[in-house]
């Protein structure tokens, strides 16, 4: 069967999400995990952006030993040069140069008449071939470019060097029918197509992705491009686990496959959702809270009788797994160990030793700990924050008549406890308020959200957290089953990362790209 190779850019597209920013340990995290997941090719960033995020995309290339890694360019020499820099180290890098061809890229963005884009990207293309055997290009807003011109700008692509042509839609435009026809005119057309290998990278702005990145399967696309959820610009980008399950659901329609490994789907979505802070929708495709939920009584009857009745995919696919251990106050180590093995984590004694804490902690709280709640917990664990302030003891006082206040104890890096209060419009403002006091810190809050991990009056609840200094921000996270706790842990987690990021500069924010 035809294999479609899977160009993830949950590194760099999907990090484009507003309120997302990764530091190096969660870029390196997830491009780990995305290794576990078999994705072929990795964008890990866009080294000319920053010497932060330089510096992440190399240390994505020195971990990642298994997949190709990527780094984004525009057509600039200096640019190639940073992903030169970028990439030193990597077992098997590749460079991705773009320049935009569409009439209304041509005409207000890059002020150019069709020779220039032509040549400037062919000079381009080929000052990169000097220094890397892979090189993908990019025609950016491919999907609004004229055909005939589209044909000449790969036809040139093909003859400077490039091993990947890339056909975005960059503004999610089009529909199925219109994407695809755009891959069967380059692959009749096209001199030598065979001689590369045809991309699609779809944005979902109208919705249709994943239809469009599937139409281009079908009329010869060799590989799509997509990020883990289908995080991205604007309304994100075409879902990776999407095309997987697809494929592999039907392959009597397709007629070709990708080789991830599809019981990683479940786990990488959590890690994704969980680092970048955004919440992936109940009723989301293949890693829903809901995707494999049934509460209509004529859906249960048969389910009962026969799942593929309702059930097209079976949860066990992407890795999902239902509970063999009940887990509460009195569960031992073993039992715990075991369970985490189940989920498909192994971890390191001393990082077990700390999760284990937290879990008979938990226990203490809960009548019983869900699949839900540990999952929750060991990853908060695996994320390595620098305690510059940590929490002690917190105390709230509110009532509906009254102002509320709250005091609060925190542990400096340094070893002295210094304890304040403050009154706030809410109890979580009285807790920003008196951490603040604490802290010394004059930041914004630009974001909160608050979900629930499991279910259940006493479920854990997670907050998010984006915290503003100036041009700097940074996301934090706060996990307890008490909201008002984890409030001031995700407050004092943005914090840190903050104070962090401050002191290493070099991080911009981030560019609007393809």
């Amino acid at each position: 069967m035809r294999k479609i190779y899977v160009f993830d850019t949950t590194l760099r597209d999907g990090e484009q999400s507003p309120g997302v920013n990764l530091n190096t340990k969660e870029k390196v995290e997830i491009a780990l995990q995305l290794e576990r997941l078999g994705v072929d090719r990795m964008e890990a960033g866009f080294p000319a952006a920053s010497p932060g995020d330089l510096a992440a995309v190399n240390a994505v290339a020195r971990a990642v030993k298994n997949s190709t890694v990527i780094g984004l360019s525009r057509s600039r020499e200096q640019d190639i040069d940073a992903v030169r820099e970028a990439l030193i180290g990597a077992q098997d890098p590749c460079i991705h140069v773009f320049l935009a061809t569409s009439p209304i890229h041509r005409k207000h963005k890059l002020r150019m008449e069709k020779e220039q884009v032509l040549e400037t990207a062919e000079r381009s293309i080929r000052y990169a071939k000097k220094y890397f055997d892979k090189v993908e290009f990019s025609a950016e807003d491919a999907g609004r470019t004229e055909l005939d011109f589209l044909c000449e700008v790969v036809e040139m692509a093909i003859k400077a060097g490039a091993t990947v042509v890339n056909i975005p839609d960059t503004v999610g435009y089009l529909n199925p029918l219109e994407f695809g026809n755009i891959f069967k005119t380059l692959k009749e057309n096209v001199p030598n197509i065979e001689k590369i290998q045809l991309s699609a990278h779809c944005h979902n702005d109208l919705g249709m992705a994943t239809a469009n990145s599937l139409a281009a399967i079908l009329n010869g696309a060799d590989q799509i491009e997509g990020t883990i959820n289908g995080i991205g610009e604007r309304a994100g980008n075409t879902a990776i686990e999407e095309i997987a399950m697809a494929l592999a659901t039907r392959p009597d329609y397709f007629g070709a496959q990708t080789t991830l490994n599809l019981k990683e789907i479940a786990k990488t979505s959590r890690l994704v959702s969980k680092l970048t802070g955004m919440v992936v929708p109940g009723n989301k495709a293949i890693v829903g809270a809901n995707a494999f939920a049934h509460e209509s009584g004529i859906h249960q009857d048969g389910m009962l009788k026969e799942k593929t009745t309702y059930e097209i995919i079976s949860p066990d696919m992407i890795g999902l797994k239902e509970s063999k251990l009940v887990l509460g106050k009195h569960s031992g180590r073993h039992a715990f160990r075991e369970k985490l093995i189940d989920l498909g984590y192994e971890i390191e004694e001393e990082a077990m030793n700390a999760a284990f804490a937290k879990f008979k902690d938990l226990a203490d709280r809960k009548k019983t700990v869900s699949d839900e709640d540990i999952l929750a917990l060991i990853e908060e664990k695996l994320i390595d924050t620098p305690e510059i302030f940590s929490l002690e003891t917190i105390q709230v006082s509110y009532g509906n008549q009254s102002t509320p206040s709250a005091s609060v104890r925190i542990r400096k890096a340094e070893g002295e406890v210094v304890e304040e209060a403050a009154v706030g419009n809410g109890s979580v403002d009285a807790i920003y308020n008196a951490i603040d006091k604490v802290t010394q810190e004059a930041v914004e809050l630009e974001d909160y959200s608050i979900k629930s991990v499991s279910q259940g009056k006493d479920a854990q609840g997670e907050v998010h957290v984006v915290l503003k200094q100036e041009d700097i921000s940074a996301q934090g996270r706060g996990l307890s089953t008490d909201i008002l706790e984890a409030s001031a842990r995700a407050y004092i987690d943005a914090l840190n990362r903050l104070i962090d990021k401050r002191k290493t500069p070099g991080r911009s924010d981030k560019m609007s790209l393809i």
